[in-house]
């Protein structure tokens, strides 16, 4: 198992940040609100999903989306998944 240095984590933190508040738009930093609270829905699960997929390499499965996470649970999940 690898863990990321500080500033890749940071990286794909602020990453993870650009890709939900460009799909959800304003209020999207409102912290701890949720994808649900933000008025997330279908098509941005999949913008997301693919957002990530695209930038950062890894799947994430809409599912997780609609289990309601804020953005920095949805990035401790990301992060999990990169470090393996």
């Amino acid at each position: 198992m690898t863990t990321q240095q500080p500033s890749a984590t940071a990286d794909i933190a602020q990453r993870v940040a650009a890709i939900w508040a460009e799909v959800l738009g304003p209020g999207s930093d409102r912290p701890g609100a949720t994808f649900v609270e933000l008025n997330g829905q279908s098509i941005a699960a999949v913008r997301i999903a693919a957002g990530v997929e695209e930038q950062l390499g890894i799947t994430l499965d809409i599912g997780d989306l609609f289990e309601d996470p804020d953005l920095e649970t949805l990035t401790r999940g990301i992060l999990a998944r990169i470090e393996g």
